[in-house]
């Protein structure tokens, strides 16, 4: 219809300043895009700079496979310091002498943290017991036992040792729900002397790259020329690598109406289980999944653009 007024729907791709919460930002955003409906897909602590990709719209219901996606980090680590927070922006609970760890001994303790590894979950942290977040339970002086839990380091890499300082900088590449601090904590254990992180940029999140970030000052320019639309992108580009079908209308208004249809019908054959792009005349329609329903391979939609 001619002038009708589209909804904002899509993604920013935000380069998160240091010194602001990952929720402030979003809250920016959201008014830099006229109070559009906007969320965030990964926590970054207030220290930390990068990559954080903000859903806007209808976008938003897809944020839960975006949290899937592998990131990668550039973290500075000093050594010899504990905190309580795991990071420089604790309280101190300890220094001790890092003046004797050598760039091969550290190099030999980053070898133990690549692959799987468990990881004990900061106190300071989003995570929640009981319905209260761990870092509030932390401010007031409480500790819970948390259970250690797997995560994937799938590269990490010595960038920078300077052990005049007893600091190193190091990239890392991981599966969601890594704790940097954590990981910087556990070498400096390693080693003997302790560690808190006392840098932390997040270079990507899946296809998303601090490259090609823009920052809120970037963005309200642009939303000050009126052409802040023109840097969100299409939430569809996150899924280009997952296999597609186009249903054809019948099949696309059943699917769309909360129905499983039969694979065979769709001329698809997809593993139980298997996410799938659908699209109909170029147009992104959601995720289906691939369900078993009286015995028959079906798909069935898990999120879709329009309800």
């Amino acid at each position: 219809m001619s002038g009708e007024i589209r909804p904002v729907c899509g993604i920013l791709n935000i380069d998160k300043p240091a010194g602001m919460t990952s929720q402030a930002v979003v809250s920016q955003v959201r008014r830099l895009m006229g109070g559009v409906k906007a969320g965030h897909t990964g926590t970054l602590d207030p220290m930390a700079t990068g990559v954080l990709p903000v859903l806007l719209g209808r976008a938003t219901v897809f944020a839960e496979f975006l949290l899937e996606k592998e990131k990668c980090y550039t973290a500075g680590v000093q050594l010899g310091l504990v905190t309580d927070t795991e990071d420089v922006t604790g309280a101190v609970l300890e220094k001790r002498d890092a003046s004797s760890v050598t760039r091969a001994a550290l190099e030999q303790a980053l070898g133990a943290f690549r692959g799987e590894i468990m990881q004990i979950p900061p106190m300071y942290s989003a995570l929640k017991r009981d319905g209260k977040m761990l870092c509030d339970l932390a401010r007031e002086g409480i500790t819970v036992a948390r259970e250690p839990r797997p995560v994937q380091i799938h590269a990490l890499e010595l960038l920078e040792f300077d052990p005049a300082r007893s600091r190193f900088v190091m990239a890392v590449r991981c599966s969601k729900g890594t704790y940097i601090r954590t990981l910087a904590a556990d070498i400096g254990a390693a080693l003997g002397c302790g560690a808190a992180m006392d840098a932390l940029r997040r270079t990507a999140a899946g296809p998303f790259s601090a490259e090609k970030a823009v920052t809120p000052e970037q963005l309200a320019e642009a939303a000050a020329r009126g052409q802040a639309e023109e840097l969100v992108i299409p939430v569809e580009t996150v899924f280009g690598a997952l296999p597609a079908v186009a249903p054809e209308p019948f099949y696309a208004r059943l699917l769309q109406n909360g129905l499983a249809v039969e694979q065979r019908k769709l001329r698809a054959c997809f593993p139980e289980g298997q996410l799938v792009r659908a699209e109909r005349d170029g147009v992104f329609l959601g995720l289906l999944q691939s369900v078993q329903r009286d015995g028959a391979p079906c798909l069935k939609f898990v999120r879709q653009m329009l309800v």
